[in-house]
């Protein structure tokens, strides 16, 4: 490449991070045309998103007897409102789930001085811990502050009943030992932001051995030795709390009585499928995916019935359109599946292995209804890993886009009458600017289950974060917004449309906006490469620098394996092929800029340090790394989802000790994505750089090695 061209390219390199805000406020474009991107807008419907979040999650509620024997509420809905809006295909599919603890009655009332009530389930169905025992007792209280080994010790709590503002579950643990008959936690969740919020708390039948905190006094050991008796958690609000926690600091002496009535009910997991089919069974399917359950419990009308709500409204979007021949028909299936999180979602995806390996992506809506601006929240789009390279992120991040810049105000647009280019406001809903952001990867959801190293299907997560009543009392319905449903609905249904309908046409335009986000992520990568070098020492240079080069070249590398998977929407179209490798090239030409603007501040800071400045040559371990390419076994999905991690459980603790992967010098910082980085294509050196460059803690190269020999004894990876 000519000098001059690597010059001008590593300057847009540095610009780029600082440009991408940026936008032409006259053009607003999605891979859609825009009668049909219009067709799926017009369509959208945020209330009826809010109004299955309303129906199911108004309000916290105990469950009635019939979901135990029949379908539980939620699936309930989601079926009736399915069939309602005629889409095709619809299922129940469950698995046995074992044993779930209901709470049937609790009741906290002060009998001494005054008689009045507490705490009730019937109030604040979280005010009862889940894992409470049925007792009716009656004792004293006693104040035990945060719930430390000594505050438990110097309080005498035999046969009493605790209080404290420290954690539920630790302090139920201890002062049980200390022969405490029940506890009371006053809650601390964001106690100045919502003084009525409690979190979904649980209690632990005892404390684990060994668990005293860090400079605490342990407890005493025969403590352990006393009988368990059935015993309960209680939790207050700090509003109400603090009212009894001041009469408790004043030595008020209270008696209180517990009645709680609780027993294990058999559930199931049940999982709830429809499937819009396409014109060619054999193109494939896409699949979005929402928990409707996390546990029987707690609840939650963001955390996630916003997200099932959410999915259910792309469905009826659709399939209208669809029936209504406002939208072509596309040629792959698009399946939506609701389920309980991992544990029942990822039954159904073991279970269906052939659907897995037809399937492109999948898109995963978890905590998509909050009010942002009542959450201070951004709307995040979670990208994949390294490990899972592939053009979904690009094609959300269109959506995102187009909603997210069109939904703005500008200074520029200021004197027309579309000063709003593209609004879309629900009629009830907030009238506010939609705050996106395009992040990282970040797991914990369901898209985990099809991004497992047994499965292999790229998946994105679709979020509202923070949130301010995440996991609480609180996360109810007026906390989710009809205007961010309607929002986050078309972008799932546009998202999930253009992959079921792309063929060779839509795919070069969907890999020229790969090629051309790539720019700006490899202009970031270079600055954080940059960033490296500034604050390199004398002593870290030499080290700093290659890691520096490491990670860009890791970028680079993961932006042409996300052209790559373009090909498997034309598969064997050779015109797409060659396409695609002059996308590859101009990638790898922004590749070789950012490399040379590297060197030429390398030298910089080698000469502000005064150093010599030494050429960076490979060590004998990176040369052996090198030429080391892991490729996966047919045991890795042979039996889907998570089932390959038997075989390294079964790998013999005498043969896993000959190729440590933790201790001194050992690091390898995510063993997962390591694993989804064997492809045959990627060496060994390959895949510390790409661990590198997405985590916080260096991978060390030999540890990497170690991990690839135990997967290799395993009998997932060979070379």
């Amino acid at each position: 490449m000519p000098k001059r061209i690597i010059v001008v390219l590593a300057g847009v390199l540095v610009l780029a991070a600082g440009i991408s805000a940026q936008y032409t406020p006259w053009l607003y474009w999605t891979f859609l045309p825009k009668a049909h991107i219009d067709e799926i807008v017009g369509e959208a419907s945020g209330e009826a998103a809010w109004n299955t979040v309303a129906e199911i999650n108004a309000f916290n509620r105990e469950r009635f007897d019939d979901e135990y024997s029949g379908n539980f509420f939620e699936t309930q809905v989601v079926v009736r409102k399915l069939k309602s809006y005629g889409l095709p295909g619809i299922e129940v599919v469950t698995y046995p789930g074992g044993q779930a603890w209901r709470a049937v009655k609790g009741e906290l009332w002060e009998t001494k001085p005054v008689r009045q009530k507490i705490a009730s389930i019937h109030d604040m169905l979280p005010m009862l811990a889940s894992g409470s025992g049925s007792a009716d007792v009656t004792g004293e209280l006693v104040w035990i502050g945060r719930g430390t080994a000594k505050e438990i010790l110097d309080a005498k709590i035999e046969g009493k009943v605790v209080v404290t503002e420290g954690s539920l579950m630790t302090a139920y643990g201890a002062a049980t030992q200390q022969g405490a008959i029940g506890v009371i936690a006053i809650s601390m969740s964001r106690p100045y932001f919502d003084p009525i919020q409690m979190p979904w708390s649980g209690i632990a039948p005892r404390r684990r051995p060994g668990d005293t905190p860090a400079g605490q006094a342990a407890l005493p050991t025969q403590a352990a030795a006393k009988p368990a008796a059935p015993s309960f958690g209680f939790q207050l609000p700090v509003r109400e709390g603090d009212i009894l926690k001041r009469r408790l600091l004043a030595n008020e002496k209270i008696t209180v009585r517990a009645q709680v009535e609780a027993k294990m009910e058999t559930a199931d997991l049940e999982n709830i499928l429809c499937l819009i089919p396409g014109t060619d069974p054999a193109a494939g399917e896409v699949i979005l995916s929402a928990h409707l359950f996390e546990g029987l419990q707690k609840q939650g009308a963001n955390d996630n019935i916003s997200g099932s709500a959410c999915i259910l409204e792309v469905a009826r979007i659709l399939n209208t359109l669809i029936a209504e021949g406002r939208l072509p028909k596309p040629q792959r299936g698009i399946r939506f599946i609701w389920g309980p999180e991992f544990s029942g979602i990822g039954k159904w995806v073991q279970a269906n292995q052939a659907t897995m390996e037809r399937t492109l992506c999948n898109i995963n809506m978890d905590m998509v209804g909050e009010w942002l601006s009542k959450n201070q929240a951004f709307f995040c789009l979670m990208r994949t890993t390294y490990g899972n390279p592939h053009y979904i992120n690009d094609v959300m991040e269109n959506y995102y886009r187009y909603l997210g810049e069109g939904n703005r105000e500008r200074i520029q647009n200021r004197s027309t009458a579309a000063r709003v280019p593209v609004r879309v406001v629900a009629p009830s809903g907030a009238d506010e600017p939609f705050v996106y952001s395009i992040e990282t990867h970040y797991g914990a959801s369901d898209h985990e289950v099809f991004n497992d190293w047994g499965v292999g299907v790229p998946g994105i997560m679709m979020i509202a974060w923070p949130d301010k009543w995440y996991h609480t009392s609180g996360d109810v319905a007026d906390k989710a917004d009809p205007t961010q449903l309607k929002r986050a609905a078309i972008i799932g249904a546009a998202g999930a449309y253009t992959v079921a309908g792309a063929d060779a046409e839509a795919a070069v335009r969907i890999a020229g906006e790969i090629a051309a986000n790539a720019t700006r992520r490899l202009g970031h990568q270079l600055v954080v490469s940059l960033e490296t070098l500034n604050r390199a020492t004398a002593e870290s240079l030499a080290e700093d620098a290659r890691f520096a080069r490491d990670i860009f070249e890791a970028s680079v590398m993961n932006e042409k394996d996300t052209l790559g998977s373009v090909l498997e929407l034309a598969p064997g179209d050779a015109s797409l092929s060659g396409h695609l490798a002059k996308m590859a090239k101009a990638v790898d030409g922004v590749g070789s800029a950012g490399l040379a603007a590297l060197d030429a501040h390398r030298a910089m800071a080698a000469q502000k340090l005064g150093v010599r400045l030494a050429p960076v040559v490979p060590t004998e371990l990176e040369k052996r790394a090198a030429k080391l390419v892991p490729r996966p076994t047919a045991r890795v999905r042979e039996n889907g989802y998570r089932e390959y991690q038997k075989y390294v459980t079964a790998v013999p603790a005498a043969a896993r000790a000959k190729y440590p992967v933790a201790g001194k010098d050992m690091v390898v910082a995510n063993t997962a994505e390591l694993q989804l980085l064997v492809n045959g294509r990627h060496s060994a050196l390959d895949i510390k750089k790409m661990l590198d460059a997405q985590n916080e803690r260096r991978s060390t190269l030999q540890a990497v090695l170690n991990y690839l020999e135990v997967l290799k004894l395993a009998g997932l990876v060979e070379w």
